[in-house]
């Protein structure tokens, strides 16, 4: 699929973990893009490397779905490299439309634009979130948010 621009594969991905599509998910990034995830690993090295756990999460949804959104969103383009930065908010929502939790992290890709009509790739990610100075842990809300 064509992205032509980074803010289209971002609201690519929102799409592909609204319909827990894996395989949406994965097309987005550039097949050895390294991602410094938020979760347990301290990074994954291709995407073959992080296949399953994307898989493990989205179909651990069971009925619910994820909304993404994004804020603070900045993009700095130039012809061949892309980098995007914003803040992210995951919200577990039932099938009746209620959401159940909601958590929020920091947001960071370098995309590259790929030839052939192939548009932005995601080649790094790095997401993240602060951590409290007294009790060591992350800080999953923005404050006021």
């Amino acid at each position: 699929m064509n992205h032509s621009t980074p803010i289209q594969v971002l609201d690519a991905y929102k799409n592909a973990v609204y319909d827990a599509d894996a395989d949406a998910f994965l097309r987005l990034y550039d097949p050895a893009a390294r991602v410094f995830d938020t979760w347990g690993v301290w990074s994954y090295e291709g995407v073959a490397a992080r296949r399953q756990a994307i898989e493990g999460w989205l179909s651990s949804l069971g009925d619910e779905r994820v909304v993404v959104s994004f804020d603070d969103v900045m993009v700095i383009v130039d012809l061949e490299l892309a980098v995007l930065t914003a803040t992210g908010r995951y919200a577990a929502v039932s099938t009746s439309g209620v959401e159940l939790r909601s958590m929020q992290n920091r947001f960071t890709w370098a995309l590259k634009r790929k030839g052939d009509g192939e548009g932005w790739l995601i080649v790094h990610e790095h997401t993240s979130a602060p951590i409290g100075f007294g009790d060591l842990k992350g800080i999953l809300q923005r404050d006021g948010a």
